[in-house]
């Protein structure tokens, strides 16, 4: 598959790295017929004459995801797909400066020629498989490990976490100088 620009997304079959719709409960019913029911009425109302059941998570269902009109798959786990590099969140000023070590990689684009309906499946890549995925040579599905800039790049990360957690009293971080 590829963008609507033309580069690659590192797969021949996106619904091959599918977990479940986004949109499934628990209990195998569809949230989009119950909660969105505006958007589209003519499904809800054929989801609802079958008690919210999902036809595509039924093993006896006469679905597959590529079947739903409404379907949406974004990966949960916060590490890379590719490579298994995880997140390491900043939680101050300096992370809105900060570029993500994981970036958001769409499998499925609405706009591309072989697409037939307006499916978002979303996955992880760390920042660096990425790169080596759109430039066409690499496959999302490939036995990788994490980059070594990756792994510094984390690592780095964690160091900083760590620092920001030791504790520091009020009078050690507002030191003037000013000693009695």
């Amino acid at each position: 598959m590829k963008t609507p620009s033309g580069t690659s997304v590192g797969v021949d079959d996106p619904y091959e790295h599918v977990e479940r719709c986004d949109h499934l409960t628990d209990n195998g019913r569809c949230r989009y017929a119950a909660e969105y029911a505006r958007h589209d009425p003519e499904f809800a109302a054929e989801r609802r004459a079958d008690d919210l059941r999902c036809p595509a998570a039924d093993p006896e269902g006469k679905w597959e995801w590529r079947d739903c009109p409404h379907f949406r798959a974004r990966q949960r786990s916060r590490e890379c797909i590719r490579c298994g590099l995880a997140e390491v969140r900043l939680a101050n000023a300096e992370a809105r400066d900060t570029r993500p070590l994981l970036e958001e990689h769409h499998l499925s684009y609405h706009d591309a020629p072989e697409a037939d309906m307006d499916h978002e499946i979303t996955v992880y890549l760390c920042r660096w498989c990425h790169a080596k995925v759109h430039q066409s040579w690499a496959r999302v599905d490939d036995d990788a490990s994490p980059d070594p800039e990756a792994v510094a790049a984390k690592e780095e990360r964690r160091a900083r976490e760590q620092a920001e957690t030791g504790f520091e009293t009020a009078a050690e971080r507002f030191d003037t100088g000013d000693e009695e």
